[in-house]
């Protein structure tokens, strides 16, 4: 095999040079309706990182690539003691046992259409940890941000959207910003690092909202630094420009700022965030916001479709699981820069960021998907460590990245032995 060590200068000098521009249409390459184009239907080898546009794959690609069938997959995945990617159960019959006797132990009653004590009571709770006069439970992110964008368009009458190149609405959502709520995106900044102030003062569009993803999940959990976060709302309060949050892993943002989730919330005019990522629930959403916001984002859910007749299953599950998750993010944040550090140690691995900033971080490697994925499946029969899920083929030619996330997945086993298991994939380079 060829040698799999490579120069870090040379590859992040790559990877700034080739990111963030060419898999984006031009200005005035419009779409048929006249909207901001689908990345399907822009021709683009992919960036680093990130899937092919016409993939439609969020993350890098999993599944029997390796293994063989989807069954064995999850079998040999299953069989590990230990995980550096999110783990998630297959074992969903047990899970939803546990959330009925978790409702029955807490004498709980269901809700009709979300109406019910304890669905309202955990909204209230969500709302006054962030800071906010209100809150709706959505049954998933995508509709919460959605509701949060039209409501703004509507209210404005300026149906932009100023976001980040790698934002979910125009990567992962289908284009239903645009089919749904004839909204048009307009890209902020470049690729390769979070959307800052100067983006939105510089934009020729004018903006009806800005939608910003706290971390950014295409660049490793990267975050704006305090002053410029807020120099951020400022810019946006200042312009009228309505600021929404996509909070998706606002959980595993609070131990770099060292800062309260009111705090951090304060200045936005709208926060969503996940219940299934980092908290471990079934699903479920939560947008907050200011009375009459929430008042009209019910209506919207409504006409969503996401008015179901019970909640409480999907609220429970959250629930459940919620003040355990948060305390120990910050034993996941610590725990992962002590990887990291050990990992990029080996001149032959680049992680980004350098230093981590969440629990969160890319892994970028020289070789192929097909061999590391091979390797993979080698080190899980052998050390019962699953070492990633996948891996995707970047822009820079033969480099291939990955992404890791400490969690409950790494109870059990220690840093040094976590590293050690994953530097054996460079067996396969």
């Amino acid at each position: 095999m060829k040698d799999s060590r490579f120069s870090r200068a040379e590859f992040l000098a790559l990877t700034s040079l080739l990111a963030g521009t060419t898999l984006f249409p031009k200005r005035g390459d419009a779409a048929p309706d006249g909207g901001t184009p689908s990345l399907r239907t822009v021709k683009s080898p992919g960036l680093a990182g990130v899937p092919a546009p016409d993939t439609g794959v969020a993350t890098p690609k999993t599944g029997p690539t390796a293994a063989g069938s989807q069954a064995e997959y999850e079998q040999l995945r299953q069989g590990c003691t230990a995980s550096l990617p999110v783990r998630s159960t297959s074992d969903d019959g047990a899970e939803y046992a546990r959330i009925g006797e978790w409702m029955q132990r807490q004498k709980l009653s269901s809700d009709v259409y979300g109406n019910g004590d304890f669905v309202q009571a955990f909204e209230k709770k969500i709302a006054d940890l962030l800071g906010f006069e209100d809150a709706c439970f959505m049954p998933t992110g995508t509709m919460a941000q959605l509701v949060a964008l039209r409501i703004y368009a509507d209210a404005s009458n300026v149906r932009t959207v100023g976001v980040h190149p790698s934002s979910h609405h125009v990567l992962h959502e289908d284009d239903a910003y645009s089919v749904l709520h004839q909204l048009r995106a307009v890209y902020l900044g470049p690729w390769t690092r979070p959307l800052l102030a100067e983006d939105v003062a510089n934009s020729r569009d004018v903006l009806g909202s800005v939608s910003v993803e706290l971390p950014v999940r295409w660049l490793g959990g990267q975050l704006q630094t305090w002053e410029q976060l807020q120099e951020l709302k400022r810019t946006c309060r200042d312009r009228k420009v309505k600021l929404h949050m996509d909070g998706a892993r606002l959980w595993e943002s609070q131990p770099f700022y060292g800062r309260s989730y009111a705090d951090l919330c304060k200045g936005f005019d709208s926060v969503y965030v996940s219940f299934y990522k980092m908290v471990g629930g079934i699903g479920g959403a939560m947008l907050v916001g200011s009375r009459d916001f929430i008042k009209e984002s019910r209506v919207w859910r409504h006409r969503h479709g996401g008015n179901l007749y019970h909640l409480a299953p999907l609220v429970a599950s959250a629930a459940m699981h919620f003040d355990a998750a948060l305390a120990a993010i910050p034993g996941y944040v610590k725990r992962a820069k002590a990887l990291t550090a050990l990992l990029a140690a080996d001149s032959r691995v680049t992680v980004l960021p350098q230093p981590v900033q969440t629990n969160m971080f890319h892994v970028f490697l020289r070789g192929s998907p097909q061999a590391y994925n091979r390797q993979r499946d080698r080190i899980a029969r052998e050390d019962r460590v699953w070492v990633a899920g996948g891996f995707g083929q970047t822009r820079v030619p033969g480099v291939v990245s990955t992404e890791l996330q400490v969690s409950e997945g790494l109870q059990g086993i220690s840093d040094a032995d976590a590293a050690r298991a994953f530097l054996r994939l460079l067996e396969a380079a």
